[in-house]
């Protein structure tokens, strides 16, 4: 069975070596010693964000402060191609439940994505910017909480919003880009079997409750976005986006046995 995982603040494993001081403080600690009852000579894993994993032993655990010895240090290189999703606004939070479950799965990160059809609107109205900020904020909440439970020790990054038809501006060199639609004609897997050898970069695009509008289409396959199909069925917003994760990670070659 797999430890623990919890964050120590950005940077704070730099250096770490086996036998150094590893310590949880706040929210992690608590969770550690309270929640989880941790104590003395059990086993944790902490990240910091960056890749790097310290298996670490309990020496004391208190409410506010967890303290372990450093026993492995691992650095995991970041996964290439790089997998994004871009995940259209839904009501009843199914745009979270797919950003979390596609998280899970592996993706590296998110574009939050306020298309012609969405229902829910970050942006419009008075007071949009801290609207727009409190979303956000929630989003990479949902990101590291599902990174958490996954074991992972790289969060994925939660990326600007986008409007519109500005989402082509996902398209770009060495990116390959995959809008899944119900009228295209080719399969996902076709599709990176064909062209995504050389990508450095694969995006996933995901539809609200009504679609992908037919200018927003156009503008995705004016930039070189491909049109794919993922199944015969219709999936809901908040299933496509982890259900065309897990196909691609298992084409890539990325499920099997940890490390």
């Amino acid at each position: 069975m797999s430890h623990p995982l919890f964050y120590a603040g950005p940077g704070a494993l730099t250096g770490t070596r086996p036998g150094d001081a590893v310590v949880l403080t706040g929210a992690e600690a608590r969770h550690a010693a309270q929640s989880m009852r941790l104590g003395v000579g059990e086993h944790l894993d902490v990240a910091d964000g960056s890749g790097r994993r310290v298996t670490a032993t309990v020496r004391s655990a208190d409410a506010d402060r967890l303290e372990a010895t450093a026993e492995q240090v691992t650095d995991e290189p970041a996964p290439r191609p790089e997998l994004v999703l871009v995940q259209a606004l839904a009501k009843g939070d199914r745009d979270l439940m797919g950003v979390q479950a596609a998280t899970e799965l592996g993706v590296d990160a998110v574009h939050p994505w306020q298309a012609e059809r969405s229902i829910v609107r970050w942006t419009g109205g008075g007071g949009k910017a801290a609207k727009t900020a409190k979303a956000l904020a929630k989003w990479e909440a949902a990101l590291l909480a599902a990174a958490k439970q996954a074991r992972r020790t790289r969060v994925p990054a939660a990326r600007e919003l986008l409007d519109g038809v500005g989402v082509a501006s996902v398209c770009g060199p060495g990116t390959l880009v995959l809008m899944l639609h119900e009228d295209a004609t080719e399969p996902l897997g076709d599709v990176l079997a064909a062209a995504g050898a050389d990508a450095e970069r694969i995006v996933m695009v995901v539809g609200p409750e009504g679609g992908i509008s037919p200018a927003e289409a156009r503008a995705l396959a004016g930039a070189g976005a491909r049109p794919v199909l993922l199944g015969r069925n219709v999936l809901r917003s908040s299933t496509a986006g982890p259900a065309a994760t897990a196909v691609v990670q298992q084409l890539l070659g990325r499920f099997g046995a940890r490390p």
